[in-house]
């Protein structure tokens, strides 16, 4: 019983920083550099103790782009986890960590490639 207990705190703990990060993202990061950027949160990863919290981010753009991305959320961190702690109800907000998510455009290629291939142009 107590594995389903620490499982379901874990998920909805997960839920909700994906949810509340997103938000914070997009109302709260006041940085004109990301004003015209398309960032998802694709998911988080969080420990069973709920002290770290590892946030997925998608960004739509080139490798560069993506990753001067990442480096703005990153200095925006510790704004980040400080808004988490007055958002979600923890006795510890967690420490964060994001790290890019290039899973959909992954996707996205393989979809490409697979179509090329149907039209016989491969």
């Amino acid at each position: 019983m107590s594995n389903r207990f620490e499982f379901s705190r874990v998920d909805r703990v997960r839920k909700a920083m994906m949810r509340e990060v997103s938000d914070i993202i997009r109302r709260e990061v006041k940085d004109p550099r990301l004003a015209n950027e398309v960032i998802s949160i694709t998911d988080v990863d969080v420990s069973k103790d709920l002290r770290h919290a590892k946030i997925f981010i998608s960004v739509f753009g080139a490798p560069e782009v993506q990753s001067e991305i990442l480096d703005i959320i990153q200095e925006w961190k510790p704004q980040i986890r400080s808004e988490i702690g007055k958002r979600i109800r923890m006795h510890h907000t967690p420490e964060i960590q994001f790290a890019l998510d290039n899973s959909l455009e992954r996707g996205s290629r393989i979809t490409q490639l697979l179509d090329q291939i149907s039209k016989g142009e491969v």
